[in-house]
């Protein structure tokens, strides 16, 4: 299927490298121009700031919430090229399904993000569905736990929101390499020129031949990105931007229980099962535009308006790995979904071209600070519309053959079934109106009060194009804190959130197969504190988070329904430390300690025990010490994890692991440019793991850890 959008041509890095500094700053002036930005950017992993609670940055101590800030510092000492990579520096973070060569999505405080909702670009939503790139990306924030007041509809695990760089003087460009041989080269270039230097221009290009450890499972990967601002006046300022990437890649299947009981046992990292040669890579063409103009009336007031668009189209072409149908232990039951006691698995020929999701959000806020009633307010009104939209054609999952885990696939011609068109499955609108108000009644004591009230409608469609559920809802979420500040680097806080989460997909064996459940409610309690001390920020969040369960009912005779039917409910602890501990040592630590229960299902046997793919107790940590060699830094981390159930029924558990990662830091000159070598091995001692044990559709998988990986990459500044 040709792709909607051109593919970018390897000439064009070259091309950004081969333009003449003076195109982008004409003349040299005394006074720089005035750099409107919502964050504060610091060195570092230490982070002051973040945007993702509203339309302007705001200092983390006065935030009552849980925030995790992944700086560009850290990003580029660790090499990073997908999320994942990013959010292992985090305890509360796990992967929930995420496949390799197929798009990443994770569970935070063990409940699973939703593509639809979880996911910002510069305040604004994106469409999920991506592997979103990280070369023109400033820093990564992780708002843990609700997010209703600022995000609507939303899961209730959290919230992530990318931070686009913004424009500056620089011209740089990274070469990379790994031990497979992946090629890699971006270059960053930007500047401010006009006859005030009043315009700002930044593009990122990136290339990528993705060498995996995994057998037949290389791709490839081109990116591109323009930020431009424009200091319309001393008052107003513009922000537009655009980024596009096309990524191909084989996907990997995940293993299934042996028998529905029993772990797999002796597979390789890098063996790929169901692997045909007639299937092809996954293929996601990702386009990201955004809009933001920003008017001050005054010292006190200021007005912004934003929108934005965020499209995905996936064209995939699979042999998956799933179930036993064709194995004789496995003849006698209604569903095998499951891997057979002998490591037998069935071949599907899966194909979804065209599988297109498209988001448009439009937002309006006025924000200002005043007194009244004895009190200063720091006040945000603003009102949003958004509609997503999802095409996809019939499902088409067609069985080839069988294979075993303990050997190479043997070949099974593809299925000569032909595609159906393609069709609208989801139509959903959201309008927003919204309040923030924090009181500050003195020096030490804040009341945050906020509410958004929601307007929902969504329509669905089936498989046959018949007219499905159509939900009209309307929905007051509120938002409650108090803040307490004994000093100004300390802050005590307890909050009250309501949170409104899309409703789960039915699998294809329930009775309501493919059926988009209604919305469900959410509610979270949360006690923090938060100190910064000595170059150091230290967090502390006890929560306890509420939310319908759904899940595919039991009905007896093999036969399952999808319900909203009971509760989860996860309380949790989560402790944090963050930035310079010593004039050499930088550290990010954290730790997380949840209890996820489910009631009131129904069905006794998921109740009573940790829920899927939740360890009890998770933590990370992560240092850069300078050694006294100028420029030279050694760079470490860890990663533990508890053991975690891979079923439902709370039967069967992979087991704990710690995971050890090092590396290297060297800042030189060479040729008169500033030149930084970078060395990460992860996974040092090569680790045997399963990190995701999670369900997709009604389904348990389970993927197993990278092995032992070295990168190594060189950036220069010219």
């Amino acid at each position: 299927m040709p792709s909607p959008h051109p593919r970018l041509p390897l000439s064009l890095l070259a091309l950004s490298m081969a333009l003449p500094a003076s195109g982008l700053a004409e003349e040299r002036v005394l006074l720089a121009p005035v750099e409107v930005s919502d964050v504060a950017w610091q060195a570092g992993y230490q982070a002051s700031e973040a945007q993702i609670t509203g339309p302007h940055a705001a200092p983390l101590l006065d935030t009552p919430a849980s925030v995790s800030v992944f700086t560009q510092a850290l990003l580029q000492d660790r090499q990073v090229r997908q999320l994942s990579e990013v959010l292992h520096s985090d305890a509360s973070v796990g992967e929930s399904y995420a496949p390799i060569g197929y798009y990443e999505n994770f569970n935070v405080r063990g409940f699973t993000l939703n593509a639809a909702n979880s996911y910002r670009l510069n305040g604004q939503t994106l469409a999920g569905e991506q592997n979103v790139a990280l070369e023109n990306k400033q820093q990564v924030e992780l708002l843990k736990g609700l997010s209703g007041l600022y995000s609507g509809v939303s899961a209730p695990g959290g919230l992530i929101n990318y931070v686009s760089k913004r424009p500056e003087d620089v011209r740089s460009v990274t070469v990379s390499s790994n031990e497979q041989g992946e090629r890699y080269l971006a270059t960053d270039l930007g500047g401010w020129f006009g006859s005030e230097r009043q315009f700002g221009l930044r593009a990122n290009l990136a290339h990528e031949d993705i060498r995996s450890y995994v057998d037949h499972a290389d791709g490839q990967r081109d990116f591109a990105s323009l930020a431009f601002d424009w200091n319309i006046g001393p008052d107003a300022t513009l922000q537009l931007d655009a980024e596009y990437q096309q990524r191909e890649q084989r996907s990997v299947p995940g293993y299934q229980l042996l028998g529905g009981s029993a772990l797999p046992h002796g597979v390789d990292p890098s063996d790929r099962l169901a692997y045909q040669d007639w299937a092809k890579p996954v293929k996601s063409d990702a386009l990201n535009l955004g809009g933001r103009f920003e008017y001050r009336f005054d010292d006190a007031w200021t007005g912004t308006l934003s929108a934005s668009r965020s499209e995905v189209v996936i064209d995939d072409y699979s042999a998956f790995a799933w179930g036993c149908y064709g194995a004789a232990s496995c003849a006698e039951q209604a569903l095998p979904n499951h891997f057979s006691p002998e490591g037998d698995y069935d071949i599907y020929d899966f194909r979804s071209p065209d599988d297109t999701r498209r988001v448009v959000e439009a937002q309006a806020t006025l924000n200002g600070r005043f007194k009244a009633l004895g009190m200063d307010h720091n006040l945000t009104l603003g009102t949003s519309a958004q509609r997503r939209t999802l095409d996809q054609r019939p499902t088409y999952n067609e069985f080839v053959g069988s294979g075993n885990i303990g050997q190479d696939a043997p070949f099974w011609p593809a299925s000569t079934m032909a595609l159906q068109d393609s069709e609208r499955r989801l139509d959903s609108r959201q309008y927003g109106v919204f309040f923030n108000d924090t009181l500050s009644f003195d020096e030490h004591w804040q009341t945050v009060l906020g509410a958004r009230g929601v307007r929902l409608d969504e329509r669905t469609w089936d498989e046959s194009g018949a007219a499905g559920r159509h939900t009209q809802r309307y929905e007051l979420l509120p938002n409650a804190a108090v803040l307490y500040k004994p000093a100004p680097d300390t802050t005590f806080y307890v909050s009250y959130g309501k949170g409104l989460s899309a409703g789960g997909t039915a699998p294809w064996f329930a009775s309501n197969a493919s059926q988009i459940l209604a919305p469900t409610l959410s509610h979270q309690y949360e006690i923090g504190a938060k100190q910064d001390w000595r170059g150091m920020s230290f967090t502390a969040a006890l929560f306890q988070l509420r939310q319908a369960y759904q899940y595919s009912r039991p009905d007896g005779d093999g036969r399952f329904t999808y319900v909203q039917q009971g509760q989860q409910k996860n309380t949790g602890l989560e402790l944090g430390a963050n930035g310079q501990a010593t004039s050499r040592l930088q550290l990010q630590a954290s730790v997380a300690a949840i209890r996820a229960r489910v009631s009131g299902s129904g069905s006794a046997e998921y109740e009573g025990h940790q829920a899927l793919n939740v360890p009890n107790l998770r933590a990370a940590l992560y240092a850069d010490y300078s050694l006294p060699v100028p420029g030279l830094a050694l760079l470490g981390g860890a990663r533990y994890s508890a053991s975690k159930y891979a079923d439902r029924l709370g039967e069967v558990s992979v087991g704990g692991y710690t995971v050890f990662d090092v590396g290297s830091r060297y800042s030189t000159r060479i040729g008169g440019y500033d030149t930084v070598l970078r060395l990460t091995v992860d996974n040092l001692f090569d680790k045997r793991y399963w990190r995701d044990v999670g369900d997709y559709l009604g389904d348990d998988y389970l993927f197993q850890g990278a092995p032992r990986t070295a990168r190594v990459s060189a950036s220069v500044s010219f």
